[in-house]
């Protein structure tokens, strides 16, 4: 399917500074590994979403385009490389997210917090927002990762329940909900946030069911995109949804409660998250 005209990424080339820097540091990015069709805008801020735990994921989801296969070892040195070049990037804001790691008891969610910690000793008055994958449920594991603080925990949900089958064949829906719901009464002083995606044939009344049902699990933020095909690969775009749609969605997620909701074609789940968080009172990060 052609794009259509609302659907436009500015192109800006100025940034190789951070890409350079990203691989001075052996760090991957979500931006990078996912597609994201901000990548250029971010970069030349420069911000990015640290993706840790390698670039190998134990997943196949229909609508992502990082690799899967076996991972490799973990890198015990990636909490200290992700925290030196957050530092070198002077970032107010510090998004985290991961691969999904199945094959580790944890999950993971050790090593999330350590790169918490490590960047919290190296950028002290910056927010951190992570965004994890579901730990199988696993309520160690989000112990784990809350201990250690983050301003934001992120999970999403990516789809409505009748679509997971295609779009998230490994996972489970209720069990996404019941991580944000467990997530907000281990720390109810942490924002609980989510996210998906629109153009994967869903129905109207299924994405208001949807967000009713997030709100109701304790998210305070949410994100809505417009789904874009990384790779031939991945699943097609069934839909292009116009913009007054996306708004439409925004103004009845808030009349929901939800606390701040960003909604249209090219928002992304990491994309202007610190603005996000600054916009709530009390949320905003601290300049050094």
């Amino acid at each position: 399917m052609r794009l259509p005209d609302w659907i436009r990424t500015r192109g800006l080339a100025d940034v190789h500074d951070t890409r350079h820097l990203l691989r001075r540091h052996g760090l991957t990015t979500v931006c990078e590994e996912a597609r994201c069709p901000n990548r250029s805008e971010c970069f030349s801020r420069p911000t990015a979403a640290f993706m840790i735990l390698g670039s190998r994921c134990t997943r196949n989801c229909g609508f992502c385009s990082v690799t899967s296969s076996l991972p490799g070892p973990v890198d015990k040195d990636e909490p200290e490389n992700v925290a030196g070049a957050a530092a070198e990037m002077d970032l107010r804001y510090v998004v985290i997210t991961s691969v999904t790691r199945d094959d580790l008891p944890d999950g993971g969610a050790g090593h999330f917090a350590s790169t918490i910690r490590a960047v919290r000793r190296r950028l002290p008055s910056s927010g951190i927002e992570v965004l994890t994958p579901d730990f199988r449920g696993d309520v160690e594991s989000l112990n784990t990762v809350l201990d250690a603080r983050p301003e934001v925990f992120n999970h999403n949900v990516e789809t409505v329940p009748r679509l997971y089958r295609a779009v998230r064949p490994q996972a489970d829906y209720r069990r996404s909900l019941n991580v944000l719901r467990l997530a907000k009464s281990i720390a109810p002083d942490v924002y609980i946030k989510s996210g998906f995606m629109l153009g994967l044939g869903e129905r109207l009344e299924e994405v208001t069911g949807l967000l009713e049902e997030l709100r109701q699990s304790g998210c305070d933020f949410i994100t809505i995109g417009q789904y874009l095909s990384p790779s031939r690969n991945n699943l097609p775009v069934v839909e292009y949804i116009r913009p007054e749609i996306f708004e439409e969605l925004r103004l009845k997620a808030l009349g929901m409660g939800f606390r701040y909701v960003a909604s249209g074609p090219l928002v992304r789940s990491s994309m202007n998250a610190a603005e996000m968080y600054d916009a709530v009172p009390g949320g905003a990060t601290k300049e050094e």
